[in-house]
């Protein structure tokens, strides 16, 4: 470093002077290393939030989402615009990662905005901007990425994303209802029945209390 090494050449070169100058065999140090390295108990949760986000989506959670998003969003102006940031936010509390959150819900609900009257464009930077939700509310594999770096507690963290996510959404609904007064995006008019809306409801109870068995 000292005579103008690039860092991480000087690292790289001083671990491998290292290996070969000890005792034993040097190349069973790296996969040990490797394997040390990943196999930490907490980092076992990203494997299982993505898996439990991917059997959700093949077993049609996002739709029964989606669903409850509309019946909560109901007639108000912009209805499936912001039907589409509850959805988001809904959706980031079972797979804990932005990407995943995009791809199901965007898959679904993009194609349906276009076909209401939203520009593609519009659609898609919605449900970026709502995907965000997804590393923030909790579970998240962001924070416990972070947490098992820096030995900080995996529940507290999750514990202090509920409000912070549930404050992107709201910001966003109003958003879009500041938009609306100006470019009056489309809006829905049907009215969903009494029965129709409890089983709605009760087909989204489990996916809405996953961050709540996942904390505790």
């Amino acid at each position: 470093m000292l005579i103008g090494v690039p860092i991480y050449l000087a690292l790289g070169a001083a671990g491998a002077v290292g290996l070969f100058l000890m005792k034993g065999n040097p190349l069973l140090v790296i996969p040990q290393s490797i394997f040390t390295g990943v196999g930490f108990f907490p980092l076992l949760a990203i494997p299982f939030f993505i898996l439990a986000g991917e059997l959700m989506n093949r077993g049609g959670i996002t739709e029964r989402l989606v669903r409850f998003a509309r019946l909560l969003i109901g007639k108000a102006p912009a209805s499936l615009a912001n039907s589409s940031i509850l959805a988001c936010m809904f959706f980031g509390g079972v797979t804990g990662s932005a990407q995943a959150d995009t791809s199901a819900i965007g898959g679904l609900l993009i194609p349906a905005m276009t076909k209401e009257g939203y520009k593609p464009a519009w659609s898609a930077a919605l449900i970026a901007s709502a995907s965000t939700c997804g590393p923030i509310i909790p579970p998240s594999i962001m924070m416990v990425v972070y947490c098992v770096t820096v030995g900080e507690s995996i529940g507290a963290m999750f514990m202090g994303g509920f409000i912070p996510g549930f404050l992107i959404a709201i910001g966003l609904i109003i958003t879009v209802f500041i938009m609306n007064v100006k470019q009056k995006f489309p809006r829905r008019y049907e009215k969903i029945a009494f029965k129709e809306a409890a089983k709605i409801s009760f087909e989204a109870l489990l996916p809405l209390i996953m961050p709540v068995i996942i904390i505790g």
